[in-house]
């Protein structure tokens, strides 16, 4: 499915306010996994309250120890202080990797901004050799900007 093809099938889940936030949440990570080949694993976390450290929240794929990571920790715990979008082509080519599983071979972070607050992010891991594109970057930071709206 294309990205513009998974749009409204976002849009729907964010609607559905029969659904709890974290529900909504873990259906838009389960449709991205289903729907996106190179997608293997796909969650979102969230600053744990006034800790310097993000907490995982809903997420769809293979369970992971990694539900609490510090900041500068990892590539989550390195968007969660630069802000920015990092996409690793190559996770063996990063010093401060934190291993989820061993066939993961590319990861993409991209930050949830709240009232301009970096409050989360989107976290994709791919058991494929760099897989993401500008594409990914763009459809990604669409699905925080709605999720945003959402946990205001």
């Amino acid at each position: 499915m294309t990205f513009e093809a998974l749009k409204p099938e976002v849009s729907k889940i964010l609607e559905s306010k029969s659904l709890s936030v974290e529900h909504r949440l873990e259906e838009i990570c389960t449709l991205l996994k289903e729907n996106i080949a190179y997608y293997d694993w796909v969650g979102f976390y969230f600053k744990n309250g006034d800790k310097d450290e993000l907490k995982l929240s809903s997420y769809a794929g293979a369970p992971t120890d990694h539900t609490i990571i510090p900041f500068g920790k990892g590539i989550c715990g390195q968007v969660a202080v630069s802000n920015e979008n990092f996409v690793v082509p190559d996770v063996k080519a990063q010093d401060n990797y934190i291993a989820c599983s061993i066939s993961v071979k590319a990861e993409i972070v991209v930050p949830l901004f709240v009232n301009g607050k970096n409050i989360g992010q989107i976290d994709i891991d791919s058991n494929t050799a760099d897989p993401f594109t500008e594409a990914d970057e763009r459809f990604l930071e669409w699905v925080n900007e709605q999720v945003a709206q959402l946990v205001d």
